[in-house]
């Protein structure tokens, strides 16, 4: 037995998708009954998330972290020739 899911998501995602799913020879539905089957096969999301700058969560926390840490504790130059001439050393 069939059921309905309605959703919610920005145009930009579906346009996207639909094309992707398209492209795949699948339509909306079919693409989005896939990745739910995959959920319950897997008893997880089927995918490593990542953020909009392609890194997992865990590694963009890293790097904000290494970041942080950068600005707090690195060298700092006062010019950019001080800069390259401290690189060619």
């Amino acid at each position: 037995m069939n059921t309905t899911l309605q959703i919610r998501t920005n145009k930009k995602t579906k346009d996207k998708a639909k094309k992707i799913f398209n492209n795949l020879g699948l339509d909306m539905s079919s693409g989005i009954n896939l990745f739910l089957a995959q959920v319950v096969n897997t008893e997880s999301i089927p995918f490593e998330p990542r953020t909009e700058n392609g890194f997992t969560l865990k590694r963009e926390m890293e790097i904000i972290k290494e970041t942080k840490y950068a600005l707090k504790h690195g060298k700092r130059y006062t010019s950019i020739k001080e800069a390259h001439a401290d690189l060619l050393k």
